[in-house]
């Protein structure tokens, strides 16, 4: 089961967190991974492993903001494999702040990566799978899409609108076979919430990591593992059946959390 050999799958953000996860699962499980990345030497870093551990990866840089550049690498990775079976858009930035203390320039930036990166990818991608007549594209998009958060402005307009494209692609593109489903985490224990707690909270970092971990019905943070072992049901020909779907995986804080 979940066997993705012969299939090509281009992950965004896969260099790193949750989008490294999930390239490092899908190679071992057979897939030539396309990791495309913003940051060099984190994709190369990541394709190094992946190599070592006996699986297929390519590393390409590209700006998912930048719509030339996301074309331009997509059209790589179709010329080179011959055809893009997966999409997954793991790229995002966070942002603290609410309505009023949230400078437009912030709100841009926000919009530009976790808005339009989807978009310039889903766009990419769905040229290529449309003409060879199938396709997965797989979005996270986080419990900020469903429930209100404290002090997460922007980023929830972004992940908001993350969950609605996904529900727009799905429905427009049943004919051509492409699924198209998101995932929502909560709280996830990355790099990016050790350098957090490391920038606001100089010394309580442990405290406030297990404050954190707590807001979760569950007890403790997700792993990105966890998240990509969802992914990879959600990409494989196992959840066939299934689109226009979103998928919390939060430690029950949207349903138990009251």
């Amino acid at each position: 089961m979940f066997n993705l050999q012969q299939k090509t799958a281009v992950i965004t953000g896969g260099g790193s967190g949750i989008g490294k996860a999930i390239a490092t699962l899908f190679a071992r499980q057979g897939a030539s991974v396309y990791i495309l990345e913003l940051n060099p030497d984190a994709a190369n870093a990541a394709v190094t492993e992946i190599k070592a551990a006996g699986g297929k990866a390519t590393a390409l840089t590209a700006n998912v903001a930048d719509q030339r550049q996301v074309k331009d690498a997509l059209a790589t990775v179709a010329q080179q494999a011959g055809r893009i079976d997966i999409l997954v858009n793991s790229a995002g930035i966070s942002h603290i702040g609410r309505l009023d203390n949230t400078p437009e320039e912030d709100f841009d930036r926000v919009f530009q990566v976790n808005v339009k990166g989807v978009y310039n990818t889903m766009l990419g991608a769905v040229t290529h799978m449309r003409q060879q007549g199938s396709g997965v594209i797989l979005n996270l998009a986080s419990i900020a899409s469903s429930v209100g958060l404290p002090d997460r402005f922007a980023y929830s307009m972004s992940k908001g609108a993350v969950l609605t494209m996904t529900l727009s692609v799905a429905k427009d593109y049943l004919k051509d076979n492409i699924r198209c489903n998101c995932i929502s985490p909560a709280r996830v224990h990355t790099a990016f919430v050790d350098n957090f707690l490391a920038k606001n909270y100089p010394g309580q970092e442990q405290e406030m990591f297990e404050k954190l971990s707590k807001t979760q019905p569950i007890g403790r943070m997700g792993t990105p593992e966890e998240v990509a072992t969802l992914a990879l049901y959600l990409c494989s020909d196992e959840s066939s059946f299934v689109t226009g779907c979103d998928y919390p995986i939060d430690g029950g804080f949207i349903r138990l959390n009251n």
